[in-house]
């Protein structure tokens, strides 16, 4: 069975950082050949995607988050990171590990973490 595991997530004060962690187990490709990304989903408001990075380590970010927080992955470990700094009260949501194979001729499904929440105050 496919698991993404999120860890890291909590309560932060406005202006500190957190790390998340995303290690996945069981997807039916080599782990080089998914993209991976964290999604966020607000109180109240629709899930957004907030960063992504291929297997090649090309990044993206939404322009909300470019300057604050940045996504990286270990291959070898099959784990995903997003460092958050500068945290503000608007980045309290529950944050989303997600994985989905984006390799040539290749694709499949999404595959979804449970989520973790972060609470920014001020």
């Amino acid at each position: 069975q496919v698991q993404l595991v999120e860890s890291g997530g909590g309560s932060g004060q406005s202006g500190e950082s957190l790390r998340l962690v995303c290690v996945a187990s069981g997807l039916p490709r080599p782990f080089f050949g998914y993209d991976m990304a964290w999604y966020r989903q607000p109180p109240g408001k629709e899930r957004e995607l907030v960063a992504r990075i291929r297997g090649n380590g090309k990044e993206t970010y939404a322009e909300s988050v470019k300057d604050r927080f940045h996504i990286s992955r270990s291959n070898a470990a099959n784990t995903v990171y997003l460092k958050m700094n500068s945290l503000e009260v608007e980045d309290t949501a529950v944050y989303i590990c997600n994985a989905k194979l984006n390799d040539g001729d290749w694709t499949g499904p999404d595959y979804w973490g449970q989520g973790t929440q972060v609470t920014v105050s001020s």
